[in-house]
This record gives structure tokens, sequence and C-alpha cells, in this order.
């Protein structure tokens, strides 16, 4: 998997954040190698000599911004998070309400899982190898999430309700559908997925 160019995490885990452009391109290349390696082999059988070789760096030049294998993965789970919030929620905010939002949310989200299957491997076992770091992925999500739709709310774009109960609903059938139809198989069209899934927000089960 090859991440699309994002600026580097600040990976307060290894406290070696780069001061240079050069070195904010070298950490750049090491997540993104980390992402390859754990995407592939997972944590315990992926390797630092590997990471760099995929990076085309010296096992030194990781050493600079990382302490150990541990180090990196968290320091990934955290950049893989942040990648997803970037790539979803400008469309969400681009949409001209809030219902249409989480229409192109879905979509975006879809598209990234697709481009970037390494994600799911990466978040499942960060539970087993780093779980602070698991659930403060999902918690920062759903924390920002909620804070969105109560905005929304404000705006008179969705009803009243349990707006924390409703991220972690939404969140969880995000993840998966991006399981389903972006990891298992990515032949459908996304945007069916989406306007399906999105029914079922805007409506609910209920007959119509």
């Amino acid at each position: 998997m090859t991440a699309a160019p994002h600026s580097p995490a600040k990976a307060k885990v290894s406290g070696k954040a780069p001061r240079t452009a050069r070195g904010q391109r070298t950490l750049r290349l090491i997540l993104d190698a980390a992402a390859e390696e754990f995407g592939e082999r997972g944590y315990h059988d992926g390797s630092i000599a590997r990471i760099a070789q995929r990076a085309g760096v010296a096992i030194g030049s990781f050493y600079t911004y990382f302490d150990s294998k541990l180090a990196v993965f968290r320091a990934l789970v955290a950049d893989m998070s942040r990648q997803v919030r970037e790539h979803v929620v400008p469309h969400i905010l681009a949409a001209p309400d809030r219902l249409a939002g989480e229409r192109a949310g879905m979509v975006a989200f879809l598209q990234f899982v697709r481009t970037h299957k390494a994600l799911y491997r990466i978040i499942d076992e960060s539970a087993f190898v780093a779980e602070d770091a698991y659930r403060r992925h999902y918690v920062d999500v759903a924390e920002g999430y909620a804070n969105s739709l109560t905005q929304a709310f404000g705006r008179g774009e969705i009803g009243d309700g349990d707006q924390m109960v409703r991220a972690w609903a939404i969140m969880g059938m995000n993840v998966f559908l991006g399981l389903r139809f972006g990891v298992w198989s990515d032949a459908e069209p996304v945007e069916a997925i989406a306007e399906a899934a999105h029914a079922l927000i805007a409506h609910g089960l209920a007959p119509r």
C-alpha cells in the first residue's frame, strides 16, 4: 500500500519529530513503509530492517525518528487515523447539509479503504499490540463526530437525539461497510452502497 502524500504524524511516542522539510519527507517514507510492512506481515512478523529497506533509508535513519518497532507502530496507528479523517471530513463539510454529508462521507470512506486496505489489519492488530492507541483512534473519531452532529442539530439539519450514541452507531456501520465492500470485495459501486446506507440513516427501518 502506498499512502497518498500527507503531512507526517507528530509522533509524540518517539519524541523525535522532524524539524526540517527533509526530515518530514523521511518520516513520511518510514510511515508509508511501515504501513506496507505491517499490512502485509502483521506486527509480530514485521521488522525494522524491512521497513527501512522499503523506505529506502538506512536503519540508523529509522532510529533517528523511532526508538523501536512498537514506537513506529503506535505512530502509524495515529497517522492512519488522521489520514482517514483528513480524507473524509472535507467531503462531509462540502455537502449542502448534514444528511447529504453523511452520504458523501461514506463514499469517501469506502474509496479510502479500497486504496488503503492495510488500514483494517493495522487498526485491528493495535487492539492487542497497543490497546490505548486502538482505543484513542475510535474515541477521537467519535468525539469529533458527535460534536459535528451537535452542530448540525443546531443548524436544524438533523433531529434531536443522543449525538454520541449516534456517532458510535454510524461509525460502526461505516467500519463494517468498509470491511465488506472495501477490503473483502471492491467490485460494487461505492455510490450505491452509500445510498443504501444513507437511506437507513435518513429514514431508519420503519415502513414509509
